[in-house]
């Protein structure tokens, strides 16, 4: 999940949240989760939103950025300025995660079209 999609589940969107329910697994990059650390800590009642944050992310493994992901990374951001095509770093690191490990992403962003290899779905 890219970390639109998990703002809408953390926000109790009722249509994510079903959406959601039919998978038997769930994953988000670490960059994920750091662009979510980024979004509770200046928010005045942190203690609550951290809590949150805690519970949903049992439902979640977590991938970490690693050598082979630092590979794709390079290739899509290679790939994309040849295009003329560049997109959000963060972004460029969750999509290489996902090809990495042969997942499909579900992202609310369409600039993940521009990713040859990414198997993707738009919500």
């Amino acid at each position: 999940m890219d970390t639109s999609i998990v703002i809408e589940f953390l926000d109790n969107n009722k249509i994510i949240l079903d959406r959601i329910n039919k998978f038997e697994g769930l994953f988000i990059s670490s960059i994920v989760l750091g662009e979510l650390y980024i979004g509770v800590n200046p928010v005045t009642d942190n203690a609550k939103h951290l809590n949150k944050l805690s519970n949903a992310l049992k439902l979640c493994s977590t991938l970490i950025v690693d050598s082979p992901t630092a590979m794709h990374y390079g290739e899509i951001t290679a790939a994309l300025f040849r295009k003329g095509k560049p997109i959000p770093t963060n972004d460029v690191w969750i999509a290489a995660s996902a090809i990495q490990h042969d997942l499909t992403l579900i992202t609310m962003d369409k600039h993940f079209n521009e990713i040859d290899g990414l198997k993707m779905e738009k919500w």
